[in-house]
């Protein structure tokens, strides 16, 4: 989503290019290279696309190479099992996740025609060598029908292959350096007429490396075939561009503009406005015509009228390196757009590479059809009001395919605004977007706010392999319907994704996802394992604001890379009758890795799930506090509603047996990665129980791991302060081993640490304080780090012992700096997703809090968002009566926050009195700022 984006932290995504060498070695343990005609299970047939019911309907046929008949020794290279790397491969951003190479001299991939009609038009999507210093080469590949040579096709890597490798490389498209390493962005699409006679229904045709064809290698991944309609006519009474001294060029473009091309940039822009005052449709002829420089061309209230997508062509070229900011090539109010091709000489989505987008779009009424784009950093970036883009044809786009928002070209509206039966390959970034915006910060500081979008309409759209981003995303606003789309091959990201984008993002607030279907997607970007399909205000929502009302129905999740559908924070979602199939990791889990869910709810019934791997999990619910309420899906088989053990609440104060946690099975009383011992002779649904040797018998819970939870339904006879003797066996210290939440998730406890008793059966106490109102309630029982037993909970009354309490919970803070919306006051703001960043590259910083008073102190409780990923912060910690004269309680030291411990750091210091607490950070391995979410100042 170019043009608004904020920095992102962990989850989000930005973007970046690819390498060979170093591609191959990361990828060895996880893609497979078969022989000549073997194919993965999960490969698209050869012929695909037109026929499914859902997706776009196109007047071409994708071949599939690993569908095709690899011949002389080619080989299929296909994804087989989930990467382990946060990079990209070939095989992961090619469709069907496979691809056949031809290495030597007559190796070939071979197809039969099998549309029923002639084929007279190819596009190959294939990737070649870049060159040694970068910037890619040219190379040519023969075609041959029914065994004969027809043509040479050109091909071409100089707008693919960037790098990830070197410093701040990670997920960006501008590194040609291929001396990096890791490189992105393998593919690229190439498409010409067929020589001579189309080639007939029935006939084979085939791809073959020969002498000529000077490449180290041709990877191909699929071909699409066509037999297009003749060039349309001009229309009656429009005006052409020639007639204003546009010069149709008729040397075919091969990755650079032709040689000696004609700048037609300024003859079009006056032909647009006497049409304009004209009231007469602008026509295209056959033919590329330039735009040279970085101007574009505008245009309000009229029609532009192409021959068709594979005869008239819009090319802009742009001087690369360039330094001058790009807007679209075409920025249009109110217009209607048909049948004509875009196309550019943009080399990575950045301004030094050339990329600016194809068609900035808004006001009313506007439509957008038969557009093929290619090269621009969008496609479409629209807004308004009645707007529709449809049957339109995007491939090998640096950005978004098509992002449908409420900020293009200065609007503060996107109601109503329709894509349609549109196909989308290989986009650097979300193939398709509904993209409300909540605010954008102005360079003074002030905020431009927009009317959140509503009543958007995603249907029949086929979007595949997006190599930086989802295949459909839905962020923000109400009223949406996403139906009838097909999302494959992911390369790294959620496949369909509902939820909000960044901080200043509009709320989701309603929107419908229905008869979809999402295959061989999520991806390991960040190495963070995302699902195909996701809701909440996890990833690119960086867990902020609100998600809520989404109906996810009737959809089909096929062969995901990890689970088939996660949750992170959101409400009253409805996942309700789908299709889950394969999934690479689990069926549905609430709170994956990295996409937290504090809180939530949502109702899962109906749904169906087949092909579950060996110790994965059907269904998880990671959080304490996110309810989720279950029925009739195929997992469940016979359940018992949650509720005590033995029907009976344990009494507070008194002892909990550790196995006598509530009845209700996975992700509803208990949720474990595995099942271990289930103490089979005690109760038929036990998990991670094994027989004790401590005092008294019995069984004891094992087996324990982070992200693991058990509940208990307790009666408490009076409301207070409890301790809790937990006995506990290690054989090494589990630091942050546990704590205790309520039923809404809230942390009672704070972390308990066990330490190291000798061995799993060599028992110990360890204590911990609560504060429980009377009654029944459900306490959670939370692992957040593993390696340690327990037997018991005892919970005797505390008498007049003060309970814990977090000193710091609401009052007012001060800091050095702060980036953005990224102020200290949402250190104390109860709310963990909001955060305090300081300013850039300026070490040391500082955040303080005021706690009212003088107060006892002994312990500091910093925190990140749970989802970020790892960093080590040197920190100090001083205390001041006056807010200046300070006094340092804890040295400056390094510490570590880790999703592991829960991105949590707890520092402990002699206890003394004090007012004002201060953080001072003068070191961060994770971004140049001082970064913390939560700060918490705990009583003596």
């Amino acid at each position: 989503m170019p043009w608004f984006t904020l920095p992102l932290r962990n989850s989000g995504r930005t973007r970046r290019r690819p390498a060979v060498s170093a591609a191959a070695a990361a990828s060895a343990l996880w893609l497979s290279m078969a022989p000549a005609a073997a194919v993965p299970h999960h490969a698209a047939s050869a012929a695909s696309a037109a026929s499914s019911t859902v997706g776009a309907t196109t007047a071409f046929t994708g071949f599939e190479a690993e569908a095709g008949t690899p011949g002389g020794g080619a080989a299929v290279t296909a994804v087989t099992v989930a990467p382990t790397t946060r990079y990209s491969s070939a095989a992961l951003e090619a469709s069907g996740h496979a691809y056949v190479r031809l290495g030597g001299t007559g190796q070939s991939v071979q197809w039969t025609n099998t549309t029923g009609r002639p084929i007279s038009f190819l596009n190959v999507r294939a990737s070649i060598p870049d060159s040694p210093s970068g910037g890619g080469t040219t190379a040519t590949l023969d075609l041959y029908v029914d065994g004969i040579f027809r043509q040479a096709l050109d091909l071409n890597s100089k707008q693919s292959w960037v790098y990830e490798g070197g410093s701040n490389n990670y997920n960006t498209s501008d590194n040609q350096n291929p001396s990096d390493g890791n490189p992105r962005v393998f593919w690229d699409e190439a498409h010409t007429f067929v020589t001579g006679a189309p080639i007939p229904a029935g006939a084979t045709f085939s791809l073959r490396k020969d002498a000529a064809n000077t490449a180290a290698f041709y990877d191909i991944d699929v071909l699409d075939a066509e037999n297009p309609p003749p060039p349309g006519t001009q229309p009656a009474d429009s005006l052409s561009i020639t007639s204003c001294g546009a010069v149709a060029d008729t040397t075919p473009t091969n990755g650079t503009a032709a040689p000696g091309s004609v700048d037609s940039g300024p003859a079009i822009q006056t032909c647009i406005d006497q049409a304009q005052t004209q009231h007469r449709t602008l026509w295209i002829p056959p033919g590329t015509f330039y735009v040279k420089g970085t101007r574009g061309l505008n245009a309000q209230g009229i029609t532009i009228a192409g021959a068709g997508q594979w005869y008239s062509t819009v090319y802009r070229d742009v001087p690369v390196p360039n330094t001058t900011p790009l807007a679209a090539l075409f920025n249009l109010t109110s217009c209607t757009v048909r049948d004509f091709h875009i196309d550019a000489n943009a080399v990575s989505r950045s301004t030094i590479g050339g990329d600016g987008g194809a068609m900035d779009t808004t006001g009313t009424n506007w439509s957008a059809s038969g557009i093929w784009t290619q090269h621009t950093m969008s496609g479409f970036w629209a807004s308004g009001t009645g707007g529709k883009v449809s049957n339109s044809r995007l491939t090998s786009i640096w950005a978004d395919g098509i992002n449908i928002n409420n900020v293009a070209l200065g609007a503060d509206t996107g109601n109503d605004l329709t894509v349609t039966d549109n196909f989308v390959r290989g986009t650097g970034d979300d193939a398709i977007a509904v993209n409300s915006v909540d605010y954008n910060t102005n360079s003074d500081g002030t905020r431009t706010y927009y009317r959140p979008m509503t009543d958007a309409t995603v249907s029949n759209n086929t979007s595949v392999a997006p190599w930086g981003g989802k295949g459909v995303g839905i962020y923000g606003g109400s009223g949406h319907h996403i139906t009838g789309n097909r999302v494959s091959d992911t390369a790294r990201y959620i496949g369909l994704g509902a939820g909000r984008f960044g901080v200043n993002g509009s709320d989701l607030l309603s929107a419908t996802v229905t008869g979809n279907t999402v295959v061989r997607s999520g991806g390991n970007a960040y190495s963070q394992g995302q699902p195909a399909l996701h809701v909440g205000n996890g990833g690119d929502g960086q867990n902020t604001g609100t998600v809520d009302n989404v109906t996810v129905t009737g959809n089909t999740v096929t062969d995901s890379l990890y689970d088939a559908v996660g949750f992170s924070t959101s409400t009253n979602t409805q996942l309700r009758d789908n299709t889950l199939t394969n999934p690479g990791r689990n069926g549905v889990v609430i709170a994956p890795p990295f996409y937290p869910a504090p809180t939530g709810s949502a109702t899962i019934t109906g749904n169906t799930l087949t092909g579950l791997k060996s110790g994965a999990l059907a269904y998880a619910n990671n959080s304490g506090g996110f309810t989720a309420s279950l029925s009739g899906n195929s997992w469940q088989g016979t359940t018992t509603p949650q509720g005590p053990f033995g029907g009976t609440p344990a009494a507070v104060p008194g002892t909990v047996q550790a196995e006598n946690y509530d009845t209700g099975g996975q992700g509803v009383a208990y949720n474990v990665g595995s099942v271990n011992g289930n103490g089979p002779g005690y109760r038929p649904d036990g998990v991670d129980l094994e027989t004790t040797s401590d005092t008294g018998g019995g069984w004891n819970l094992g087996w324990t791991a982070g992200g693991q939870w058990f509940r208990y339904t307790v009666d408490v006879a009076a409301a207070g302060s409890y301790t809790v003797g937990l006995r506990v066996a290690a054989p090494a210290a589990a630091a942050g081993a546990l704590h205790l939440a309520d039923a809404s998730g809230a942390d009672l406890s704070g972390p308990v640490t066990v330490p190291a008793t000798g061995g799993w059966q060599t028992w110990t106490t360890v204590t911990t304080t609560v504060v429980l109102p009377a009654g029944r309630q459900v306490l959670t029982l939370n692992q957040d780090n593993g390696g340690w037993n327990l037997n018991q909970l005892t919970f005797t009354a505390s008498g007049t012992t003060p309970p814990p309490t977090d000193l710091a919970a609401g009052r007012p803070t001060t800091e050095s700096s702060h980036t953005d919306v990224y102020a200290s006051s949402n250190l104390t703001d109860g709310n963990r997703s909001s955060y305090w960043e300081s300013v850039n590259n300026a070490f040391p910083q500082w955040a303080q809090v005021d706690l009212g008073a003088a107060k006892s102190i002994g312990r500091v409780v910093l925190r990140l968002p749970a989802g970020w990923g790892a960093r080590t912060q040197t920190l100090t910690v001083q205390g001041s009566p006056d807010g200046t004269t300070l006094t340092t309680l804890k040295p400056s030291a390094a510490y570590t926050f880790d999703p592991a411990t829960d991105n949590t750091v707890t520092l402990t210091f002699t206890p003394t009195t004090t007012r004002y607490l201060r953080i001072t950070v003068t070191a961060n391995t994770g971004w140049p700022a001082g970064q913390l979410s939560d700060l918490q100042v705990w009583n003596a």
